[in-house]
């Protein structure tokens, strides 16, 4: 099972690119913000930046929990599938949750990580890191129809054009695959989904 993270600027594609991945690949989507949600890991609220302020090493742990539970279930249901001396109601009650979850595609290839903090796991559990990025006057119109303000656009654009997710991802030693969303996602998704497999 792969766990792959994609990663970038506000507003360079990646909840995009993050969930037409999933789709194709048949990966479950993890969305960071929902995780922060649900282990109650925001240490407050920037009110200038208009963001939760985040624990990253809280964050980290609550990703490899989640990582470590996806496996674990992925594992489990392996084991009880390859499995010939379980009972026959077991067997049964297995080729039903099988069965539920072909149609429902609840068993999934791997995991797919979305946010701009999704660099900073820990390499061990990570096989790809997708850094998305894109051209400074696209994404300056993209955060503007986000409503953002002029400061957090400048601070967003200042982000993309040094690089910061891209260094961090490398500094972090991740195997990575940048690319550029400018022209949009879907053209490039095929060839983009050949690399990864």
């Amino acid at each position: 099972m792969k766990v792959i993270i994609i990663t970038g600027s506000v507003g360079t594609g990646k909840t995009t690119l993050s969930k037409l991945l999933a789709r194709k690949l048949n990966f479950h989507y993890i969305d960071v913000n929902k995780i922060i949600r649900k282990y109650n890991i925001s240490e407050g609220y920037d009110k200038k930046r208009k963001t939760n302020i985040v624990d990253i090493n809280k964050l980290n742990k609550a990703l490899i929990k989640e990582i470590k539970n996806y496996k674990n279930t992925i594992k489990k249901n392996s084991i009880i599938s390859s499995n010939k001396n379980i009972s026959i109601k077991n067997k049964r009650t297995f080729e039903k949750i099988n069965e539920k979850n072909k149609n429902n595609k609840k068993i999934k290839n791997g995991i797919i990580i979305d946010s701009h903090l999704s660099h900073y796991l820990p390499k061990k559990y990570v096989d790809l890191c997708i850094v998305t990025k894109c051209n400074l006057k696209v994404l300056k119109n993209r955060l503007k129809k986000k409503k953002y303000s002029k400061d957090k656009i400048r601070e967003n654009l200042d982000t993309e054009i040094f690089d910061v997710c891209l260094n961090e991802a490398k500094e972090n030693r991740h195997k990575i695959i940048v690319m550029d969303t400018t022209k949009g996602i879907k053209t490039h998704l095929e060839s983009f989904t050949k690399l990864i497999k």
